[in-house]
């Protein structure tokens, strides 16, 4: 098995930023977003990164370039987080091992969270393993859903949530950890037959399931890898953490 690779999604704009450059090249305590997501990766030994890039994909390129274990792919439209998977389709294609699937504007994602998905990822081999968090309040985010016997049924966003639905406070956090190949598969039965007519990264888990594969959901994300980052307040946020957890 091929070692670690991750797809980083960083095509973004920094709109509710207020800033003219792609989010993930923002900064928190003088360090762009992305590179704290890539000191993670690479800790939790991850040994080879594709960074999806779109909106100025220069200023990232340039940023990033000199760092021998980055490679790129172009997204020149942004549709969605599955079609950001699927430009990396080229350089994916003889990957045989696990593919980490993480965004670009999580600073606070932490290397022993990932170590931790892959370390079960390695033992029990599954198609899918989403790293999920217990959150004291769900309110806004996909719920996992699992069935009587414990096991992952499905990732419910809370506007397609019933009320029982809801009290579950198990949530997705777009941190995944997928057998590569298994992945290309289900990727070659992704459509966009929905409102935002875009392809998402959560519609997997489901194709995988319905073609019989094992997919699996690990709480283990710690309460601090939910600050993600937005707006300009989300970024005061992360700074605050970091200052406080000695960053």
């Amino acid at each position: 098995m091929d070692a670690p690779l991750a797809v980083v999604l960083a095509a973004g704009k920094g709109t509710r930023m207020k800033s003219e450059l792609p989010k993930v090249l923002c900064e928190a305590n003088g360090r762009p977003l992305i590179e704290y997501v890539l000191d993670s990766l690479r800790t939790a030994g991850v040994k080879k990164v594709l960074a999806v890039v779109g909106y100025k994909e220069e200023l990232v390129r340039e940023r990033l370039g000199s760092q021998d274990d980055v490679d790129f792919a172009t997204q020149s439209e942004q549709l969605g987080t599955g079609h950001a998977v699927m430009m990396c389709r080229e350089q994916l294609k003889s990957h045989d091992g696990p593919v980490v699937i993480v965004a670009g504007d999580s600073p606070m994602l932490q290397s022993e969270s990932i170590k931790t998905l892959l370390d079960d990822f390695s033992a029990n081999k599954p198609a899918c393993l989403l790293g999920s968090l217990i959150h004291e309040n769900p309110t806004g985010l996909g719920r996992i859903i699992r069935d009587a016997d414990g096991n992952f049924t499905e990732i419910v966003e809370e506007k397609d949530a019933t009320d029982e639905q809801r009290k579950v406070a198990e949530v997705n956090m777009s941190t995944y950890v997928f057998d590569c190949q298994k992945m290309l598969s289900a990727l070659d039965q992704l459509t966009s037959d929905n409102k935002q007519q875009e392809y998402y990264i959560t519609d997997l888990p489901a194709i995988l399931l319905k073609d019989g594969q094992d997919v699996r959901a690990l709480p283990v994300l710690k309460p601090i890898e939910a600050l993600s980052v937005n707006t300009v307040e989300h970024l005061a946020d992360v700074e605050a953490a970091m200052k406080s957890a000695g960053n």
